[in-house]
C-alpha cells in the first residue's frame, strides 16, 4: 500500500547536494489526477531522474578523483545517476502495461552508493491498494 506516484514528484538521493530532482514520466498511459503514473521501470538518468545537484559519494569515480586532488578533502562533483536497476519494490496490486506502479515507499540505487527516495509523490489521494 501507498500513495501512487506521479510525474512531477519530488526525489531525494542520499548523496545528492542540490534541491530536490523532479520526476519526469513520459507515457500517459495511466493518470491520476490528469498527471501520468510512474512505474518501476521510470529510472532512466536524465530522461526520468535528472540530477541532484552535486554528488558527495566517495564512489563517484569523479568524486574520488577530486577529492585524491585536493588531498583527501571531500570535493563534490557534478551528479550523474548511474542507476542499473529499477525501482523496488513497486506496486503488488497496480500494474501499468504490465509493469508495477511506483509507490512513495519505492527507492532507487544508485551505483555510487546513494540511494533515490520519492520526497513527494506528487499527489496525497490515490493509493495503491493492498
Amino acid at each position: 500500500m501507498g500513495l501512487l506516484v506521479v510525474m512531477g514528484a519530488e526525489l531525494s538521493c542520499s548523496f545528492g547536494q542540490g534541491p530536490p530532482a523532479v520526476l519526469a514520466v513520459l507515457r500517459p498511459d495511466a493518470t491520476v489526477g490528469g498527471l501520468p503514473i510512474a512505474t518501476v521501470q521510470d529510472n532512466a538518468p536524465l530522461l526520468n531522474i535528472p540530477t541532484f545537484g552535486l554528488c558527495l559519494s566517495e564512489e563517484n569515480p569523479e568524486v574520488a578523483a577530486a577529492t585524491a586532488a585536493a588531498l583527501g578533502v571531500l570535493t563534490p562533483m557534478p551528479c550523474l545517476p548511474v542507476l542499473p536497476a529499477p525501482w523496488t519494490p513497486g506496486s503488488p496490486t497496480v500494474q501499468i502495461d504490465s509493469l508495477p506502479a511506483l509507490t512513495a515507499s519505492c527507492t532507487c540505487a544508485c551505483a555510487w552508493g546513494g540511494l533515490i527516495e520519492i520526497a513527494e509523490p506528487g499527489q496525497e489521494s490515490t493509493e495503491a491498494a493492498g
